[in-house]
């Protein structure tokens, strides 16, 4: 968007009356709000910030996140991220807490609470409760001298210029402030914490990145009562029940100790009909199959095999895989990787 400065809050309303939204209108309320992150941003008290997140850091317990209203949305969404990198952590709603959750809290844990006014009644009723429990209390919050800053064991200040809204009532910049403070002390965390990409994975083992980092060739193949195998002395034309039946693409060729000689595909069998025409009802599997095929290995990571597939010279729809001594094992395929979410 530029360095342009921003427009005055008057203009950058829509200016017509809401029927329709302009340009320019739309491109002057990001700018305002552009300007009120920045002003988040060079305000924010960095001191307060690193005792916040070195305070997460150390505690040896449960890291808790409370709100109300769209607060407890951001709590929620930040708890989350932090679960998601293996930081024990979960929501409290402070309505359920004074109705008995307040139970999950102990000595050694942390309750963050997200509020912009730091004067929610819910959430002061909860301090006595909280501090009962013997949990340390922090208070995140964007109005100085509120009530709830001066009854919590650590408050950071999140500066807040004003809500983008006309009225400066409903609480679009304070949250967007709320989720960027809350998410980027997680990746802090991620970052202190050492979290390698291997746990990261081992977190989201549904996400693509998780099966990407978890999923080995053997957890993806087709195994050997799969596979469309034959002898390299079989004829093509008595093999094409074999070729088409198993959905793989190819016959796979194997001696009699089940050690891989070479593939044949579909494609193959096209090429040697055109080429060969009659003469290939005198052809044997191994005279046209191609002994020189890319393998893979079992232990092989599932998104290296989707790699090698598309390696030049050209793309392939599938390879063997083999074991240490060349015997065949299974097969893998593109269209296999691909219904796997890879």
């Amino acid at each position: 968007m530029g360095s342009l400065p921003p427009p005055s809050l008057d203009h950058a309303f829509l200016s017509n009356g809401g029927s329709e939204i302009s340009r320019d209108d739309l491109l002057k309320l990001f700018r305002s709000q552009q300007d009120h992150l920045n002003h988040f941003f060079k305000h924010l008290d960095l001191s307060q910030t690193l005792d916040f997140a070195r305070t997460l850091l150390s505690s040896s317990g449960f890291i808790f996140f409370t709100g109300v209203g769209k607060s407890a949305f951001v709590a929620h969404k930040v708890s989350q991220t932090l679960v998601s990198l293996g930081v024990r952590s979960s929501f409290l709603s402070p309505l359920d807490a004074l109705h008995g959750d307040i139970g999950a809290l102990s000595v050694g844990d942390v309750l963050v609470v997200f509020s912009k006014s730091g004067a929610t009644e819910e959430l002061l009723r909860l301090v006595p409760c909280v501090r009962a429990k013997g949990a340390f209390l922090v208070s995140l919050t964007s109005v100085p001298g509120n009530p709830l800053a001066g009854v919590c064991d650590m408050n950071v200040h999140l500066p807040l210029q004003r809500e983008l809204c006309p009225f400066d009532l409903a609480p679009v910049t304070s949250t967007a402030i709320q989720m960027v403070f809350g998410d980027t002390i997680a990746v802090a965390l991620m970052a202190a914490r050492n979290l390698s990409k291997e746990e990261y994975a081992a977190n989201h083992p549904a996400g693509r990145i998780g099966k990407s980092l978890i999923f080995k060739v053997k957890d993806v193949m087709k195994k050997q009562d799969e596979l469309p195998v034959c002898k390299e002395g079989d004829m093509i034309m008595d093999q094409l029940v074999e070729l088409t039946s198993k959905g793989c693409g190819c016959l796979l060729v194997i001696d009699e100790h089940y050690r891989l000689i070479g593939t044949f595909t579909d494609g193959d069998l096209r090429r040697t009909l055109k080429a060969s025409g009659e003469a290939i009802f005198k052809l044997t599997v191994g005279e046209m199959c191609n002994r020189n095929p890319r393998t893979i290995g079992p232990e092989a990571m599932a998104v290296e095999a989707m790699k090698k597939m598309e390696s030049p010279p050209s793309p392939v729809q599938f390879l063997p895989v083999i074991d240490g001594d060349n015997v065949l094992i299974g097969i893998v395929t593109l269209h296999g990787l691909v219904s796997a979410g890879l």
